[in-house]
């Protein structure tokens, strides 16, 4: 393989990775530009090694027929190694926590960057360049054309039973929010009652649960409103 076939699949590998990274590093995500150049240039690299050994075994086995049947060379051995063993730095970004997983996304990426970067090394540009296409649009694109409505449990503690549900209720109805449980309970304490709700909520297009959290906290009774994962 010439030098300059051997820089362009590097500097395509870095610029596609980049563009993918950029998207990650932008939302605040755990691995950047540097980490998803890194990964898809690591992963042509490995390719290009693949590709030059089977090459030349290609060779080898064309000028000496005689040794054509013990010249052995597996094109996917060392690529096949690159997308099991990228697992380990994709499982680096996911945070696992109580009430969340998060860097699933990121970890996807991180694979999918390997991928390109295997598909380049090999000179397969059409299905890079198409896969990339396809990433960047499922990463930038994606949840903006495609809105899928979440369901959470949102537990709201507070005090004066009919007027505080009355003011949670009310507000469901006129911000349109869909409740499909509820469960609730009340504890005896030296103050008074603190009575618990756990509602089963879907929000509507459009309103986000950081704004409901922060307009039902506005009631003087609320003591304490937080989401629960289903």
């Amino acid at each position: 393989m010439e030098w300059l076939e051997i820089i362009q699949r590097l500097l395509l590998a870095s610029f596609i990775s980049g563009a993918i990274g950029f998207d990650r590093e932008f939302k605040n995500r755990p691995a950047g530009i540097r980490t998803h150049i890194l990964v898809c240039v690591g992963a042509t690299i490995v390719a290009l090694i693949q590709y030059q050994i089977s090459t030349e075994a290609l060779e080898t086995a064309l000028a000496t027929p005689e040794l054509a049947s013990v010249v052995k060379s597996d094109p996917t051995r060392l690529v096949a190694q690159v997308i099991s063993g990228i697992g380990f730095l994709g499982a680096g970004t996911i945070i696992v926590t109580k009430r969340s997983v998060l860097g699933l996304t990121t970890a996807a990426s991180l694979w999918a960057s390997a991928c390109l970067g295997v598909a380049i090394g090999l000179g397969m540009y059409r299905i890079a360049i198409l896969g990339f296409i396809t990433i960047q649009v499922v990463l930038s694109l994606l949840n903006k054309i495609l809105v899928v409505s979440t369901i959470k449990k949102l537990e709201v503690k507070y005090i004066h039973r009919v007027a505080t549900k009355e003011f949670i209720l009310d507000y469901f109805v006129d911000n349109h929010v869909l409740v499909k449980d509820v469960n609730f309970d009340v504890t005896l304490t030296e103050e008074g009652r603190i009575y618990t709700n756990i509602y089963t909520i879907e929000l509507p297009r459009g309103k986000n649960y950081a704004d409901l959290i922060e307009d039902l906290s506005l009631n003087k009774n609320v003591m304490q409103i937080r989401l629960i994962d289903v």
